[in-house]
């Protein structure tokens, strides 16, 4: 049996043509944007990890008291920027959350809390307590009161927060255009991670808390998204990017086969000097 001679340079020239031209398939792949990115600069999230939110702003709690926010914030708390009005995502935003909190681990409102904050100055403590009795009966398990508070405010201090958090909406008639997602804060207001979307799972939930808790700041999944997926403006959706993953992962595997290239090369010089 005849062995086919190895050529190692020819080789070695191959892969790094493989190495040179991948890069450039994966900036070509990556030109694709995240929705929103074309849409107004006024209307979205901009994260802003590791920053801190003004703990002094002034709040009223659902029963009309006057409330600070170094008062509730005093351990990981899950903010949910929503108006109560709302007859779309917020109240799947609420809901999915009411969903997955029996799940979290820990005590509500020693271990974390809950603040849904209304972006619409014009809402009452009176319309914030009806949300907050539909959503905690909607549980179906016992939670405690202080484990989750629905705040109402005036413009200026609803403005300071969703500035501080990189929130940015805006008023359409009786309604408002808003990015759907929420963000964790430590106890000292320092932002740690941001949620997308109306759907919680209680794991994610529970990891972020306890990354609050120790003021780790985290990333979020939106990177991993944003660079498997293309969003389809079409279809509204987001959809698999199969070349820059296969790009990847050949290069991942070429980068390998390279290594092992260099490694084998160099054994076989050492053998034939001796």
């Amino acid at each position: 049996m005849r062995l086919v001679p190895f050529h190692t340079p020819r080789c070695l020239r191959l892969l790094f043509a493989i190495l040179l031209f991948l890069p450039v398939t994966l900036a070509n792949a990556h030109t694709d944007e995240m929705p929103g990115q074309n849409a107004s600069a006024s209307i979205g999230i901009t994260e802003r990890l590791g920053e801190k939110i003004p703990l002094d702003l002034m709040f009223r709690d659902e029963t009309g008291k006057a409330v600070r926010l170094s008062d509730l914030i005093t351990c990981p708390t899950i903010i949910l920027p929503v108006y109560y009005s709302c007859t779309n995502v917020c109240n799947f935003l609420q809901q999915g959350l009411a969903t997955a909190l029996p799940e979290v681990r820990g005590t509500p409102g020693k271990d974390f809390r809950v603040l849904s904050i209304s972006f619409n100055e014009t809402e009452t403590p009176v319309l914030a307590a009806r949300y907050k009795r539909m959503y905690l009966t909607a549980m179906n398990v016992p939670f405690p009161e202080d484990g989750w508070h629905f705040l109402t405010g005036d413009a200026t201090d609803i403005r300071r927060l969703t500035d501080a958090a990189g929130y940015r909406f805006q008023r359409k008639g009786r309604e408002f255009i808003h990015p759907v997602g929420s963000f964790i804060v430590a106890r000292d207001g320092t932002i740690v991670r941001y949620l997308y979307g109306t759907t919680f799972l209680p794991k994610d939930l529970t990891l972020a808390l306890l990354e609050a808790r120790s003021g780790k700041v985290g990333a979020t999944i939106r990177t991993v998204v944003g660079y498997c997926f293309s969003f389809d403006p079409a279809g509204k959706t987001y959809v698999f990017n199969l070349l820059r993953v296969s790009a990847t992962a050949v290069m991942l595997t070429a980068g390998a086969f390279l290594a092992f290239l260099l490694m084998t090369g160099r054994k076989r010089s050492k053998h034939s000097s001796k």
